[in-house]
């Protein structure tokens, strides 16, 4: 088997009307890595895709809040460092039981 076909997936192009009859199998198939396509006559198409934890689920606008809020904090000079010899989880443990602190 070469690479393009270990890379291409099981695509299913579906109705709407099968997809609301059986809903449950449908995202079960999509769980487990099946691309499906939702056709509407009167509305297009749609991929259905599972949220994973690379997404996002916050706006565009609380985003760029939080963003400028991070950068204001970082100007004010309220920054962490990680320490020498610490471990990613050490130094994840210590700024939070120190904002718990604060």
């Amino acid at each position: 088997m070469d690479t393009l076909t270990k890379k291409r997936k099981a695509m299913l192009v579906i109705s709407m009307r099968d997809f609301r009859s059986e809903q449950t199998k449908y995202l079960q198939m999509v769980k487990e890595g099946v691309e499906i396509i939702l056709k509407s006559r009167t509305e297009g198409s749609f991929k259905l895709t599972p949220v994973t934890e690379d997404d996002s689920l916050m706006s565009k606008e609380e985003y760029f809040k939080m963003l400028d809020q991070s950068i204001q904090e970082a100007k004010e000079g309220k920054v962490h460092s990680k320490r020498e010899g610490e471990t990613i989880e050490q130094f994840i443990d210590r700024i939070t039981s120190e904002q718990l602190e604060e």
